[in-house]
């Protein structure tokens, strides 16, 4: 697999988090980051597929959700 270089920025305390937990887990700084990365791309993927399959569902108002949230003894 060919892989591209990047120069990222962290803040300090982030980034001797990161060194502690890649020389803990025997993985480079790379790796852990681009998993990092991988998962939260994926997560958007999983909301822009939520958010397809629901957009033809009727919205509800504001006080719709507030009348259903009483109703069912959450407020």
């Amino acid at each position: 697999m060919e892989t591209k270089r990047a120069t990222v920025y962290f803040d300090p305390e982030i980034h001797r988090a990161l060194r502690l937990k890649s020389a803990q887990t025997d993985r480079t700084m790379s790796d852990l980051v681009n998993e990092a990365v991988e998962l939260t791309l994926r997560e958007d993927a999983d909301d822009l597929a939520a958010a397809e399959e629901r957009k033809n569902e009727a919205p509800l108002s504001f006080d719709e959700v507030v009348e259903d949230l009483r109703l069912r003894g959450r407020i």
